[in-house]
């Protein structure tokens, strides 16, 4: 597995790169891992002024100060990480990074605890979620587990996207550890409160008519959880699967994620580089505005 973890010298970075130290089935595996620093350039004016290489010497001992740490360690896990440091715009430089690498996975961190509209608008891991097609770990406040084995759910909503999430759990399970929980979670719509009363002309609603809505529901569920069901039968993982019964699928997604102590979330979503067009006001953009777990986004073109 290639991972692509970019670092700032911020406790968000560091975390990243210790929630990476800290999968030991993943280091037994012996993935391979580079840091990337990028420094933003001096102005203009001022590289003028300082000479070219009192500028150079200047990103040289910024970047060394933010690598050691990083470097440490990934080092103390037995890890031989390569680094790569470059100046210019962070969220650019790590998606061209990530394609020049055939990267698995970047691993970045991010704050949870103001939503993620500031993820989306102007940080450097909402720029990357936005231009990038390789998947994209998103450590939040509430970090993953430092454990080896991890409590995993995968969003499904009977589209490709849902299944993509599965095929990058069992490329890479050693990222979840030896022995992952994974739980497939799928939200139902609430049809008794979606329909008009009228319907049934005002009355309340009978035995027979819930028992209805109760066959509709658990049709659309297995419909949902058969193909990923399928993939996973023979794979020895602890598996599970979560009906919720709801009209806003992401509320009921990041709620039940937060309540079962998840330690991460996967989710797929459109990897055509445009986020506003592919996920704003999505089920995605939704979970991730309200859920303080980690997630990873599986991103397909």
């Amino acid at each position: 597995m290639r991972l692509l973890i970019p670092i700032d010298g911020s406790s968000l970075s560091q975390a990243a790169v210790d929630f990476v130290a800290s999968r030991s089935t993943l280091m037994a595996s012996r993935p391979e891992i580079e840091l990337l620093n990028v420094q933003y350039p001096i102005p203009s004016r001022a590289a003028r002024v300082a000479g070219q290489e009192l500028v150079r010497e200047y990103h040289a001992a910024e970047a060394e100060s933010v690598i050691e740490p990083a470097l440490e360690a990934l080092r103390a896990a037995g890890l031989k990480p390569t680094v790569t440091s470059v100046v210019g715009s962070p969220a650019t430089e790590v998606v061209k990074r990530a394609q020049a690498v055939a990267a698995d996975l970047i691993v970045m961190g991010s704050h949870g605890h103001t939503g993620f509209k500031k993820l989306l608008f102007g940080s450097v891991t909402g720029a990357v979620l936005a231009s990038s097609t390789t998947p994209l770990l998103v450590l939040r406040d509430k970090l993953a587990a430092d454990t080896d084995s991890l409590k995993v759910g995968i969003a499904l909503d009977g589209s490709d996207y849902g299944i993509a999430a599965v095929n990058f759990l069992l490329r890479h399970r050693d990222l979840f550890g030896a022995l992952p929980t994974v739980t497939l979670v799928h939200v139902v719509p609430d049809l008794l409160n979606l329909v008009d009363p009228s319907l049934f002309d005002n009355q309340p609603v009978t035995a027979a008519k819930r028992a209805q809505v109760e066959a509709l529901h658990l049709a659309a569920f297995e419909k949902v959880m058969a193909p990923a069901r399928e993939r996973l039968a023979s794979t020895g993982l602890r598996l599970s699967e979560v009906r919720l019964t709801g009209n806003n699928v992401g509320d009921e997604i990041a709620a039940w994620a937060d309540k079962t102590e998840l330690d991460v979330l996967v989710i797929g979503s459109h990897g055509d580089g445009a986020l506003l067009s592919a996920m704003l006001g999505s089920v995605a953009t939704r979970v991730a505005t309200q859920c303080r777990n980690a997630l990873l986004f599986i991103q397909q073109q």
